[in-house]
């Protein structure tokens, strides 16, 4: 995607959704748009895709125009949006994947290879026989990629995947991603998730007001958030409260400990170094801490928070 713009609407009155986004994806790698609602990741993903045409700039998979043949240029794409519907419940899977890969335009010769390989890739082998009903959101979820993944795609899209899944089907889906990256494949990943954006991606964008407003990785984006470093340290008690506390610049969290013994208590900012003063006015006395490296999450939130976008 190379100087992407979305308008809805004419005249003086026109929606930008978004406006002159670059997303260069490269093969056997992983993209990961953040922002916050409405920043216009779901309009960058269906362009992308060719569901919307863009206001201008252009779209191109494997050399293919998507904005003038997007026909052509599906055949080198998977889009995956998830949820419960995209197919026949009381169908099963491996009827319903025959039937997709047949509406794709596969070769009738190469259906049951494309399916057999596609059901192999996430993990249905054994379960395709069953009707799609019968199916785990996680499973729901698993079949979505193996339906985007018959065609043999350069360029995975996926928006949202793991939304709704339980910590095991979400962490089933980071192994699927992680194989579909090493076959090849170009993934462009929009996600709320930022532990799963981290675990997976090679290079993290930020969108806001649908203007693309920081790219690079979990470090780059902590720096233009102002954060460097990060503390964690115990407590018995919170001293001046916890609403007071997370109202100090430096506080990112408060967490209650698991066994009820006390909280943990996150710092960020620049150069931490925090002294017997600055523990005395929020009235605590940590029982031990340790110093670690920025999380996304926290460098996300504090770039935002910078930004004015949050």
């Amino acid at each position: 995607m190379d100087s992407v713009t979305r308008r809805f609407g004419h005249g003086a009155g026109a929606l930008v959704a978004v406006h002159e986004v670059d997303l260069p994806i490269a093969r056997g790698a992983v993209v990961a748009v953040l922002g916050p609602n409405g920043a216009g990741k779901t309009t960058t993903i269906k362009m992308a895709s060719t569901l919307l045409q863009p206001s201008s700039g252009s779209v191109s998979v494997n050399g293919v125009d998507a904005v003038r043949t997007p026909k052509q240029a599906r055949k080198h794409l998977g889009l995956v949006l998830g949820g419960d519907r995209g197919f026949y419940m009381r169908a099963s899977a491996l009827e319903n994947l025959r039937f997709f890969a047949t509406l794709a335009g596969l070769p009738r010769r190469s259906v049951e290879a494309k399916v057999r390989d596609a059901l192999g890739l996430v993990g249905l082998v054994g379960r395709e026989r069953d009707r799609v009903e019968t199916y785990s959101r996680g499973m729901k979820q698993r079949l979505h990629i193996a339906r985007a993944v018959l065609n043999g795609p350069v360029a995975l899209l996926l928006d949202e995947p793991s939304i709704g899944l339980d910590p095991e089907g979400a962490r089933d889906l980071r192994d699927l991603v992680r194989r579909l990256r090493a076959k090849g494949c170009g993934i462009l990943l929009t996600t709320h998730h930022l532990q799963e954006a981290d675990e997976l991606a090679d290079e993290l964008v930020v969108i806001t007001a649908g203007k693309t407003v920081a790219r690079g990785s979990a470090r780059d984006i902590a720096s233009l958030g102002g954060v460097d470093s990060a503390i964690s340290l115990w407590t018995a008690d919170l001293g001046i409260g916890e609403e007071r506390m997370l109202a100090h610049p430096q506080i990112a969290a408060v967490v209650p400990r698991e066994d009820g013994r006390g909280y943990r208590v996150d710092l960020i900012g620049h150069g931490l170094a925090p002294t017997a003063d600055f523990f005395r006015s929020l009235e605590i006395t940590p029982d031990w801490s340790v110093q670690r490296d920025v999380t996304l999450e926290e460098a996300y939130l504090a770039f935002i928070t910078k930004v004015g976008a949050a």
